[in-house]
Parts: C-alpha cells; structure tokens; sequence
C-alpha cells in the first residue's frame, strides 16, 4: 500500500537531493523489511545531480540499491521525451536510456509529461513495455480553468489506451483538496480497472488530508516518507500515515524497532546537509495562489539565497501565477517549472514584464515541448513569434538520431552506454564528468604501473 520516497524526491524536495548513496546504504537493509510496495530510488533530479555535484555515477547508484533490495521493488521517475534533463531527447536516446534503465535495476518507472501532452509519453511507454518494467502513467495535477476532473479522466484514458500497468495522480505542488482527491481517484477506480497511486506535497498542508479521501475513495498506493525527510515540501509521514490507515483496511505488520533505527539514521543524514536544508517549520498559503511545488520552492529558495536575493521570494511566488497564465496554465514541474520560474523571477528583477524573454520561453511558445493546456497569451505569442505559426507535430518528430554523433564527440571518454548517456543528457556537465573519472583512471594505472619494474608483470 505504501511507496516510499524517502531515497528520491524526500531529499529531493527537502535537501536539493544532496543525499549520497553512503548515506543511503546502512539504511537499506530495515526498508526493504518494511513491506514497501516500492521503493523510489532513482530518475527525476538524482541523475543530474549525481553528476554535477556529487561526483557519483548514477548507474552505479541504481545497481548498488538493487543489489540491495531483496523484497522490495526498485522505483524511477521519467519525464517522458525529456527522460531525466531538462530538453526533449531523440527517440533513440529515449529507447537507450528506459533499456538500460531497466537492465541496472530498476523495476517500476512512473512516466509522466509536465503538459500531459500523451505523444511525449508514447516513446518511453513502448519501450518500458517492451523490456518489462511495471510502467505507471502519471496525470500531472494542477489547479486552473481548463484542468477539471473530466480534462484528468480524458488524459487517464490515452494513457490506458497506451498500455500502462497502473495509474499516478501526481499532484507536485501539494493542491489536491480532500474533496477533488476523492472525486477524482473515485472516477478513475469507476472506470478503470488498474491500481491507483496518490503522489502529494505538504507544502500546503493539505497532504494527509486529501490521502485520507483518497483511501476513502478507494486508492491503492501512497507515496509517502520516513519522518525525518516527510512534510514540508515532501510527502506525508508514512509512520502517522500507516497507522492511521491500519483503522481502514488490513495491512502488514511493521517493525516498529527498524522504525525507530531508520528515523534516526535519516534524522543524522539530514542535519549533515544542513546547508542544502529548505528549513520549512510550517506550511506556506502563498503555495495555495502560487502552485509551486516542492523541489521547485526549495531550488528557488537556493538560488535566491545564493545570489542575495531571497528578499525577492515574495515578489517571485506572486509573479509565478501570472506568468503561469501567460503560458496557458502549465502544471509546474520539471522543465515547465524551471521555465515559468526563472522568466518570473527575470520579469521581477527587471522589473518590467517579459523586457527579457529566455530561450526556453520561446521554445515553449513554438510548441517545442508540447501543447500548452490552454491557449498562450496571443500578445506574448505575438511578441515572441511574430507571424510565425507554432508547431503541430510531435516534438520529436522534429529531433534527428543524436547517438551516433555524441559517441563520435565522447570518444574514449565512455567506455558503455551508460557513459555515452551521461554524456547526452547532462552535455558539458557529463562531458567533465566522464572526463575526470577517465583521467583518474589512468593516474590510477600509472601508479599500479610503477609498483613493478619494467611496467606491468606478465
């Protein structure tokens, strides 16, 4: 009943996902006892950041987890045609990359598209089908005027009619109320006969209360986390939740010792990344008008603070709706709440609305990541494309084979698919990534070389 999240978008909401797999494994052994259904351990921004900042190689991070996990299933987050960065990637990237997904380790991937535009889910859908992972088709919960209960059952009926095991309401930015949490997994269990999964935020405070309605209305899965890194801008507490659920329907017993071992093993890790902490001691209303979700709020309140302008919070959270609207009401969530984010904070800096348009702006407003949910400002259109037409074709339709060029570019740098993925998702990023660990290696060689006379002994 319980898909723990403790190990991707806990940290990931709370401590910019800064958790390192050193601090993941004493833990492992307790979880996979505690009968999770899943455990979401890999995909949405570990990948990146894995990279960027940690210096560790993702692959290996998903191999080490799954050798792990005896009873547990292994859990990712995709997002679609832009797989785990930031841009829409070639079809033969996408069927590269959900391969060796599943071949590292990982057994349930939850995929999901930040417009819920279905043809930039179909790539990913067929091959996760194909090599046999359990595939969940996530709807990307939002709030406006175009996003009503029968938008949602719409949406959950291309994804059926693509093939998914199971169903996510994913619900980023913490706004499912108690009675749109019923309403809606109460349609969806009407009409469809796959398990339902509730995915929410505590941002608002309304986490435990919509997935009380939600077990209420007949969901089958919840996300939630150990304590330590819950609530806030994370899920629900799975311990408070548990026990709460146990009044409803009968579910496995739990340890309560390997409870207590695990909270305060994660109540050490997290004060250890006190410097990447959101340090959330309540809940923010302003998420109620802003819709920010989670990882979103505490990235923002990082790079504010890292630029000396967390003053400027305020500003920003009123100016994400507005530009929100402009764009024809976009659920937020990576890339489209990196894009409506960082054009909200330029409108705030500069002071005078769209003076400063990013790339990635006008990309959207081409149609380069899809159909907007609802129509795009035709001013802002206007300003950005002139009398040119958007796009009406599947973005990736529009994207050439990338592979064969960037194993040409990579060189010796990658030595498996797995590198040359590293290398055409995260770009430069990747590139210096691999390039340290190939220069590493040969320092390495060198040493071991000059233990024995003459170079290597035969």
């Amino acid at each position: 009943m319980f898909v723990d999240t403790t190990l991707r978008d806990g940290h990931q909401s709370l401590i910019a996902t800064r958790m390192r797999i050193s601090d993941m494994l004493p833990a492992l052994p307790a979880m996979d006892e505690m009968s999770f259904s899943a455990m979401e351990v890999w995909g949405g921004a570990t990948f990146d950041v894995c990279v960027r900042f940690l210096n560790e190689d993702p692959w290996e991070r998903i191999r080490i987890i799954k050798e792990n996990l005896k009873n547990t299933h292994t859990q990712m987050l995709l997002r679609g045609q832009n797989l785990v960065g930031y841009r829409h990637y070639a079809d033969d990237t996408v069927e590269l990359f959900v391969q060796k997904a599943i071949e590292n380790g990982v057994d349930k991937i939850r995929i999901f598209d930040a417009l819920n535009d279905i043809r930039n889910l179909e790539k990913s859908i067929e091959v996760a089908l194909k090599h046999k992972a359990h595939v969940q088709g996530a709807i990307s919960y939002t709030i406006s005027p175009v996003h009503t209960v029968e938008y949602y059952m719409k949406y959950a009926e291309e994804l059926i009619d693509r093939g998914v095991h199971s169903l996510c309401i994913k619900d980023m930015a913490g706004l499912l109320t108690p009675k749109m949490s019923y309403k809606l997994v109460k349609a969806l269990k009407d009409k469809f006969n796959v398990p339902v999964e509730v995915h929410t935020h505590c941002t608002a405070g309304l986490g435990n209360l919509s997935y009380l309605a939600a077990l209420e209305a007949g969901a089958d899965y919840f996300d939630t986390a150990l304590s330590p890194f819950a609530m806030g801008t994370s899920q629900p507490a799975f311990e408070s939740f548990y026990y709460s659920a146990k009044e409803y329907r009968k579910i496995s017993e739990i340890d309560w010792k390997k409870v207590e071992f695990l909270v305060e093993h994660f109540k050490t890790v997290r004060k250890k990344y006190s410097e990447f902490d959101v340090n959330m001691t309540s809940i923010d209303h302003r998420i109620l008008v802003s819709q920010v979700p989670g990882g979103m709020y505490s990235n923002l309140v990082k790079q504010l603070t890292e630029q000396k302008l967390l003053h400027k919070l305020p500003d920003v959270l009123r100016e994400i709706p507005v530009v929100r609207k402009d764009l024809g009401y976009p659920p937020l969530v990576t890339p489209t709440s990196q894009i409506v984010g960082v054009q909200a904070v330029l409108n705030v800096l500069t002071g005078e609305r769209y003076s400063k348009i990013t790339n990635e702006v006008k990309n959207y407003v081409k149609g380069m990541y899809g159909k907007s949910p609802a129509p795009i400002d035709p001013e802002l259109q206007k300003k950005i494309l002139g009398d040119e037409k958007p796009i009406d074709v599947r973005p990736a339709d529009l994207i050439e084979p990338e592979l064969e060029n960037a194993k040409k570019s990579i060189g010796l740098l990658a030595s498996s698919d797995e590198d040359l993925l590293i290398y055409v998702i995260l770009g430069e990023t990747g590139k210096k990534f691999l390039k340290e660990r190939y220069e590493e290696k040969l320092l390495i060689d060198m040493e071991i070389a000059e233990e024995f006379e003459g170079g290597y002994p035969i």
